[in-house]
């Protein structure tokens, strides 16, 4: 297992282009199960849950036929239904949580599926109720196949359209049922829907791909159902994960950076966020120059209390920044309380910040008291693990800002959400490197 070695405080610059969005990612490769035509996917990222995924669409038949590291031609037309049952096939499905987005489009399009409890990060219970009650409501039939654990989806009279409200705004969830509904008979209307872009960008692909669906970007969705897809062609937007992992990175390690291409429209909120920590950003065009802070002050609420940071569903903060926030406003002047909703475990690497000199106080598993050091007392290297992928960023983002030497381990966690991250922190001038 490797790990990455870190010599912290060394002055950063230049410029960084984040990836392509791994979220997005995961839903449109398996969105490449409803046709038996080809789809072509740009902007790629080159980690590792995508190519995963890729490889698991390959074992189950489908033509794969990768042009770069960043794009991918996948043909479905001859999918294996025996190897949804194979030991193999568990086992690349259980590393990966995005496999779960595989269960719509196969029920919708062969009438059934076979599932297992799928992998992926631990930051605390992440129910699939979502994704099954919506598949159930359309229809489907779930039983326990096996003793591999494998679920059994079964829609042997086809998909039928019906209203529903989901209970709760789940990204994957959504992705799920509507990938389902658009082959499903009849109309599907879906409220409580996700919004989030990536989700956005699913629904306007199918459509291209002759799917009919209205409300886009809100939160109640309604789909005709048709009887196929084609194929078509698609680039993923900017990871914004990586957009507001990299502000984070400049602010607490002083940087000057500029960030190309960081697709401003779909940011929402991120960058107002990390302004009320007291970070400036410029941006022109498409792009966010973070110039170099010595000192950045929190914000307070009109009344002067205590600024808090709390997640949500899309418009909201995303989940998978809160993490880079909670490390920012470790060397901030001010203190600000975060509040993490979503996930019960996320917070629990903050004893990583606190062995490196942070003030921290764990309210309980949803709530920081983070009370900033205002570069007074510089953050120290410690020998840490990565727990998930957003918080190894956050802990490898604090190591570079501390004074001497830092050792994460686990960082395969990394590597599953940020690709080559190592090699780009080392364009900017950091002394990282990646050791056996």
């Amino acid at each position: 297992m490797s790990s990455f070695k870190i010599t912290g405080g060394q002055k950063l610059s230049g410029t960084i282009e984040p990836q392509g969005a791994k979220n997005e990612a995961l839903q449109i490769i398996s969105a490449t199960l409803l046709t038996d035509q080809e789809v072509i996917i740009t902007n790629l990222p080159d980690i590792q849950d995508v190519n995963n995924l890729i490889d698991l669409i390959g074992a189950m038949g489908a033509e794969v036929e990768r042009h770069s590291r960043s794009s991918v031609k996948i043909r479905a037309a001859n999918i294996s239904m025996d190897y949804l049952q194979s030991q193999d096939f568990v086992q690349r499905a259980v590393k990966l949580r995005g496999s779960i987005m595989v269960l719509g489009p196969l029920v919708a399009r062969f009438g059934m599926a076979f599932i297992p409890q799928p992998g992926g990060d631990k930051i605390g219970r992440r129910r699939l109720d979502t994704h099954f009650i919506g598949l159930q409501k359309l229809g489907a039939y779930f039983t326990e196949a096996d003793t591999q654990g494998l679920f059994k989806v079964e829609a042997s009279r086809g998909l039928k359209g019906c209203y529903m409200l989901l209970d709760e705004a789940s990204v994957t969830g959504t992705a799920n049922v509507v990938m389902a509904a658009v082959l499903a008979q009849g109309q599907s209307t879906i409220f409580n829907a996700a919004c989030e872009p990536y989700l956005a960008q699913l629904c306007r692909m199918l459509n291209r791909m002759g799917a009919k669906i209205e409300g886009i970007g809100s939160n109640l969705l309604t789909i005709q159902g048709v009887d196929r897809l084609s194929g078509t062609e698609h680039r993923l937007l900017s990871d914004m994960i990586e957009v507001g992992s990299f502000i984070g990175l400049a602010a607490l390690t002083g940087a000057d950076i500029t960030i190309r291409n960081a697709g401003i429209d779909h940011l929402g909120i991120i960058p107002d966020v990390f302004s009320r920590l007291g970070i400036k950003m410029d941006i022109t065009n498409d792009d966010i120059h973070i110039p170099s802070h010595d000192h950045y002050e929190v914000e307070t609420f009109m009344d002067g209390s205590i600024m808090t940071i709390a997640d949500a569903p899309w418009p909201g903060f995303t989940p998978d920044l809160i993490s880079i926030v909670l490390v920012v406003a470790t060397q901030a002047k001010g203190a600000v309380l975060i509040h993490q909703k979503m996930f019960e475990s996320r917070l629990f690497f903050v004893d990583k910040l606190i062995d490196m000199g942070a003030q921290i106080i764990l309210c309980d598993p949803h709530r920081a008291n983070v009370i900033g050091l205002d570069r007074k007392h510089p953050l120290r290297g410690i020998r840490m693990s990565s727990p998930d992928i957003r918080a190894g960023v956050a802990l490898l983002i604090a190591a570079l800002s501390a004074d001497g030497i830092s050792i994460i381990d686990n960082i395969d966690q990394i590597d599953r959400g940020y690709q080559y991250i190592d090699i780009r922190l080392q364009n900017l001038g950091a002394a990282i490197e990646r050791i056996v």
